[in-house]
């Protein structure tokens, strides 16, 4: 028979091992992200949560610079979400139905999105379709006009190309889906003309026409854009991937395509949510000021904090950051999320 001393050791140790695993838990599932605390600054008490898995465009580099911004210079909690590969904790876009931590977002002020046609298991799913539906706001960039190509899902309109639900996730909820290569693509980059009737929108602050500019091509659009969408910025198509070139003289700048707009999506809870899209954002289009800056004031303006964006927000880099180029293929090999994390 066990003597109470015996049980009261037993107890003890049993405690211990309690304390000394819990941590140790909580630190390899915290591996698969990486966090970026906010300090002082407007953003002081919001949570973005940037979610990223895109196969071409780096989104995996873009977003956590822009996470370290947003904390940073701007004092927002941030949160970068990764594709990771279930075998080796790494960072890898090319697996397509993975990226953890989606549960994040139930707590999240804001979501950054940057997807390209992930099949998210529907208990992934869920959380953003959650979010989506919860009318809370979202920025959205480049391929996540295309984000979900879902397969035998509870969520399958929120495919790229749904039927019923006509375009999916990114026509009904962001203003467009995938539509095609309108610029030469790897061939002609894009340079950010302000929208006339546009000019005094508080994204736009600090912006001047050729401020924003990116090696990505010109995405196409339907125009008009769909409901209450007002286009922002248009993307003039030049003659090279030089910030310096051209446009190029023929009809693709006949019109310009809008590259960045916003919109609003009433989701089912019956809350309407601001929306801003971009076609742009590649990480090498980070590599120009203005296109920076238009991501900043968008995240801004998204909260409701628009009377917050100074004249000339501070976008200024963090750290080091040198963006691979976009292609297939092109993803850093070996990079975990911790890799991305900053000294506090």
């Amino acid at each position: 028979m066990k003597t109470k001393s015996s049980v009261v050791c037993f107890l003890a140790a049993l405690l211990t091992f309690a304390v000394c695993v819990a941590p140790s838990a909580a630190a390899e599932q915290s591996d698969l992200w990486v966090s970026y605390r906010g300090g002082d600054g407007p953003g002081n008490g919001k949570r973005v949560v940037l979610v990223s898995g895109d196969e071409e465009y780096r989104s995996e580099e873009a977003l956590p610079q822009l996470g370290k911004i947003l904390a940073r210079r701007h004092g927002f909690d941030c949160t970068v979400l990764f594709a990771i590969d279930p075998k080796t904790g790494e960072i890898n876009p090319d697996v397509n139905n993975n990226i953890p931590g989606l549960e994040q977002l139930k707590d999240a002020d804001l979501m950054v999105l940057f997807t390209r046609m992930r099949n998210l298991p529907d208990d992934q799913m869920k959380h953003v379709v959650d979010y989506v539906e919860s009318g809370r706001p979202i920025v959205a960039m480049r391929t996540s006009t295309h984000a979900f190509q879902l397969k035998n899902s509870a969520y399958q309109k929120y495919t790229w190309n749904h039927k019923e639900w006509s375009g999916g996730f990114g026509r009904q909820v962001l203003g467009e889906t995938w539509i095609n290569h309108h610029g030469g693509h790897g061939r002609e980059s894009t340079r950010g003309i302000v929208a006339p009737e546009a000019k005094d929108h508080p994204i736009l602050r600090g912006i001047a026409d050729g401020d924003i500019w990116g090696p990505s091509d010109v995405y196409g659009v339907r125009l008009p854009l769909p409901g209450d969408s007002q286009p922002l910025v248009l993307g003039a198509v030049l003659a090279g991937m030089k910030i310096d070139d051209k446009p190029v003289n023929d009809k693709k700048n006949d019109p310009m395509m809008p590259v960045a707009w916003t919109k609003s999506y009433k989701g089912e809870s019956g809350e309407t949510a601001r929306i801003f899209n971009t076609t742009m954002g590649a990480s090498q289009d980070l590599v120009a000021e203005g296109s920076r800056r238009m991501l900043v004031n968008a995240c801004y303006w998204a909260l409701g904090m628009e009377d917050k964006i100074p004249e000339k927000s501070d976008v200024t880099i963090v750290g080091e950051f040198q963006p691979r180029p976009f292609k297939f293929g092109g993803a850093a090999k070996g990079v975990k999320p911790s890799d991305h994390a900053l000294d506090e």
